[in-house]
């Protein structure tokens, strides 16, 4: 089957794509539709029924579910004595969007969606979406066992610095939040702008301090323009540790 694969990728249309998955995974695809699938963002689907697109979001969908269940014994096995406490925040900073999209980036997967998206900072979700998508279709198309080896041997293993991640906590809304508490502060995030229609529809937030305004980030949805909005905004406050005041 594997020799099959190889000669299938190698006169197929698609033998760009196989090439890469090969490149980045080691392995050939079976179904090459379902990762062309998992690499089409809602900005380029075509709608198909009812207003379901031909995009990736039911992968996404599915490839979350995957994903998560996957770290989850993960962990289970590597930290024996560790509470649920410990297992379930590390599985949370595992899977977040920021280290996702991180992860994508470090792959290479970003340079395969395809997507009309691509304006600089306003389109942070989508690398870490399709990576979600793209487990989705390693499941469907090879098996929870396989998809199992494929997330841990060349993604977990090779490119998440666990000791890193379990040092800092990428929750930045969070620790926004608790930093506000800590010295009496009032944070509050608000919608400031809205840009484009339909699924290609952004929200701009901006975080504000006792009413003082800080600084602002743009995504797809009102939440994630949130927690970058109050990424940003922790870095800047943490430059400035050493003063005495906002």
């Amino acid at each position: 089957m594997i020799a099959f694969n190889s000669v299938r990728a190698h006169f197929s249309d698609n033998k760009e794509l196989y090439q890469s998955i090969k490149n980045i995974f080691g392995f050939y695809p079976g179904n090459i539709f379902l990762y062309k699938l998992a690499l089409t963002h809602k900005s380029v689907a075509e709608e198909i029924k009812d207003g379901v697109k031909d995009s990736n979001e039911r992968l996404e969908y599915l490839g979350d579910a995957i994903l998560g269940s996957i770290v989850a014994a993960y962990l289970f096995q590597k930290f024996p004595f560790k509470d649920e406490g410990f297992l379930t925040e590390t599985r949370s900073k595992i899977v977040s969007r920021a280290q996702l999209n991180h992860l994508s980036m470090k792959l290479g997967l970003n340079k395969l969606v395809n997507t009309q998206a691509k304006k600089p900072g306003k389109a942070q979700s989508i690398n870490g979406d399709a990576l979600e998508a793209f487990i989705g279709a390693i499941y469907l198309d090879k098996g929870y066992a396989f998809c199992r080896k494929i997330v841990v041997d060349h993604i977990i293993n090779v490119h998440l610095d666990l000791e890193d991640l379990l040092e800092n906590n990428f929750n930045y809304k969070s620790k926004l939040i608790e930093w506000a508490q800590k010295y009496h502060y009032q944070v509050d995030f608000k919608l400031v702008n809205e840009m484009g229609h339909g699924n290609d529809k952004q929200y701009v937030a901006k975080v504000f301090i006792d009413n003082r305004p800080y600084e602002e980030a743009c995504d797809f949805s009102i939440k994630g323009a949130e927690k970058l909005a109050a990424e940003k905004t922790f870095k800047v406050i943490d430059e400035r540790q050493n003063t005495s005041s906002l």
